[in-house]
């Protein structure tokens, strides 16, 4: 089932355009890239990374839960505490230049300019800190990005979470957050995304759409009739049922723990 193309404002009442970003904008998982980035600069020590590995294994073979979300949020927060909020936008910035640029989906990205062309409102809403939804909307020209809130002190992150992690339902209560602050229709606004975990957001509002979506999601939208729009090669379509982030996190962990263990072992 195709979309029509977004409809111009025609009154005062704003329309808006919220998207994912993880394989929805972004192919793979956004933070992971953050995470590289910081990895590099010395944020992490060798043991974090064997750490990660495990958590990432363990969540590839038991899958997703409560309290394991919980636990790698308190050990990435208290990675991040001290250290400044600027160092960590500069590194963000950088991380755009280099990789997340390459890795924006062309089709999203054309989705989202017609959005910012027909006058929509056009945010990015995702579980990926803040200030990687912020850039992200900064440098493609969207009205705002909504994210998981890191809490700060003169300058500085304190290892603390504002709120809950931007997910699943905590998303759709942003959405209606952000529409009463600014008199949004939601009913004439649009949303995508491409996880099951998405259908809050999408259930928002009276124009969604699932985009390169994961075998669950497929099936939903073809039950409650959303349309489909797929951006992805064919090699990743005929993949649906894989989980890119976690497979993308897991890659990235494992490549970094054995090239620290190759280091260790030269400098013997």
């Amino acid at each position: 089932m195709q979309q029509a193309p977004p409809t111009p404002m025609s009154d005062a009442c704003p329309v808006a355009a919220f998207f994912d970003v993880d394989n929805t904008l972004i192919r793979g998982a956004s933070a992971f890239h953050l995470a590289a980035g910081l990895y590099r600069r010395g944020f992490f020590r060798k043991r974090d990374l064997w750490r990660y590995a495990f958590h990432q294994l363990r969540y590839r073979v038991l899958g997703e839960n409560k309290d394991q979300i919980d636990e790698l949020r308190s050990e990435a927060l208290q990675i991040m505490r001290g250290h400044s909020v600027a160092e960590v936008t500069a590194i963000a910035e950088d991380i755009y230049d280099q990789v997340l640029c390459l890795r924006i989906y062309p089709g999203t990205q054309k989705l989202l300019d017609e959005h910012v062309a027909a006058g929509h409102g056009v945010w990015l809403i995702t579980a990926t800190p803040v200030e990687i939804a912020s850039l992200l909307a900064r440098r493609l020209g969207a009205t705002g990005g909504l994210g998981t809130v890191a809490e700060h002190a003169d300058g500085h992150y304190t290892g603390r979470l504002v709120g809950d992690m931007l997910h699943g339902e905590a998303k759709a209560a942003a959405v209606r957050t952000l529409a009463a602050e600014r008199g949004i229709d939601l009913s004439r606004s649009y949303a995508y995304g491409d996880s099951l975990n998405d259908v809050p957001i999408l259930s928002e509002v009276g124009r969604p759409c699932a985009i390169n979506p994961e075998r669950r999601l497929r099936r939903y939208a073809a039950e409650v009739g959303w349309p489909v729009r797929e951006f992805r090669g064919r090699r990743r379509a005929a993949r649906r049922g894989v989980n890119a982030a976690s497979l993308a996190g897991a890659a990235w962990a494992a490549s970094l723990v054995l090239r620290a263990v190759r280091r260790s072992l030269r400098g013997r």
